[in-house]
């Protein structure tokens, strides 16, 4: 019987486990509240401006919230599945920030006009749109300014409905190859890339509205506290990750060593070199690591953080290993010993799950590097939102962006500049002889 079960879901694990986080978010939601109150909640999410950081948890409750997680994760899968696309690691990466971010930012109203503009930009240089749905997935960072421009602009509430729209389309299009221009700036290093893109629009964007005497301020709504049936079942939810992947593959954990010899710089899909059971046994890993690491702290599971939370379950398809993390995170915890900040403060506690966007900088320079990255993105990233007044969701892909465009070449120098002396001081030996 066991083998059955393992024979029909081969090569089908990833879909699988999409699926069945989409029924379990489905089903929590209507646990947690009545249909009633879950549509009050949905109207209240899509209604209500969504500049970072403003938490579902909190506006709606945790019903609508998962409930909103639930239809944007399935939207999300049905697109790629209508486009026939295999399900790799990468799947997961976007999958899994979108559920993640649909707790404090997106919904299904606001991804449209950016996912709209994205298909446009495909029918216009007459392409598949396959060949770029992971782009117009990911692209959604920008949802809040539907809402942000609808409540800023002072025309009537048509006018400014339109022009919403019309520029959410506008981002959608000018993403694509926009990104193209950021991941060379970064060179894979920063694994948010969309979000280092998507800042740079909304910062560009912020500058046209302020010329106009219009400013979008940033939002603070959150939720304190880690309630127990939610630790709980995060808990069990990433255990379940790690056994499936396990019961597909009894090798998981020898396969998993080998899994974490990968550096994760971009492109690096483990579910396409490692396969996908031992992929999901490294989700289910990270995810244990980084909900451990909140309640150690004794952090808050709002919103944000558990968004934060399953951003870094996908992207440990896509990437982000605990060897390769881990030191980025003590970066993150080692920076609030040396300035005002503490380990529970919002920022810093999205930040350090967030950091997994520069886990490739430790998989590729070392221990050492991956704690610089930590440190320096801790600082950045509380203050980078107010450069775009909150309409960039990815704020921490933007914070990694810039670390990595910065630090990167400082590190390739000081290694070249190793390597060189070394060099001439084994040619100086030689010589001697």
């Amino acid at each position: 019987m066991r083998e059955k079960i393992r024979n029909a879901l081969e090569g089908k694990e990833m879909f699988a486990f999409s699926i069945a986080t989409a029924l379990l978010l489905f089903i929590t939601a209507f646990l947690l509240a009545p249909p009633e109150e879950l549509l009050r909640g949905m109207i209240t999410i899509v209604l209500t401006r969504d500049a970072l950081v403003t938490d579902y948890f909190e506006l709606a409750g945790f019903g609508a919230a998962f409930l909103n997680a639930a239809l944007v994760l399935s939207f999300a899968i049905l697109l790629i599945r209508l486009q026939k696309i295999h399900f790799t690691g990468l799947t997961m990466a976007v999958l899994f920030i979108n559920a993640g971010f649909a707790l404090f930012g997106k919904n299904p109203v606001n991804v449209l006009p950016m996912l709209l503009g994205t298909w446009l930009y495909a029918r216009f240089h007459r392409a598949a749109m396959s060949n770029y749905i992971y782009t117009a997935l990911f692209g959604s960072c920008l949802a809040p300014m539907v809402t942000e421009l609808l409540y800023l602009l002072p025309f009537s509430f048509a006018a400014n409905l339109a022009v919403a729209v019309a520029v959410s389309v506008f981002a959608g299009f000018v993403l694509p190859p926009l990104s193209i221009h950021t991941a060379s700036m970064h060179m894979g290093y920063n694994l948010f890339n969309m979000g280092f893109a998507g800042g740079l629009f909304a910062f560009v964007m912020m500058c046209v509205l302020q010329s106009f005497g219009l400013e979008s301020n940033d939002v603070f709504i959150w939720s304190y506290g880690r309630p127990s049936w939610l630790l709980s079942g995060l808990y069990l939810y990433f255990a379940a990750a790690l056994l499936f992947g396990l019961y597909m593959d009894k090798k998981g954990l020898r396969s998993l060593l080998k899994l974490m010899r990968h550096s994760g710089r971009a492109v690096t899909d483990f579910a396409l070199t490692d396969g996908a059971p031992t992929t999901l046994v490294n989700m289910g890993v990270i995810g244990l690591l980084c909900t451990t690491y909140i309640v150690l702290i004794g952090g808050d599971l709002s919103g944000p953080v558990v968004g934060a939370i399953l951003t870094a379950f996908g992207f440990a398809a896509f990437g982000v290993h605990a060897k390769n993390y881990l030191p980025v995170l003590a970066g993150i915890l080692l920076s609030t010993f040396f300035s005002h900040m503490q380990p529970t403060t919002p920022g810093i506690q999205m930040g350090a799950v967030f950091a997994v966007g520069l886990a490739p900088i430790a998989g590729q320079f070392g221990i050492l590097a991956g704690i610089l990255a930590g440190m320096l993105h801790a600082a950045v990233v509380v203050c980078s939102s107010s450069l775009y007044g909150g309409l960039n969701l990815y704020n921490n892909g933007f914070s990694t962006g810039l670390v990595a465009i910065v630090l990167i070449p400082v590190l390739e120098s000081f290694i070249k500049g190793i390597q060189t002396k070394r060099e001439r001081k084994n040619s100086d030996v030689g010589d001697s002889y």
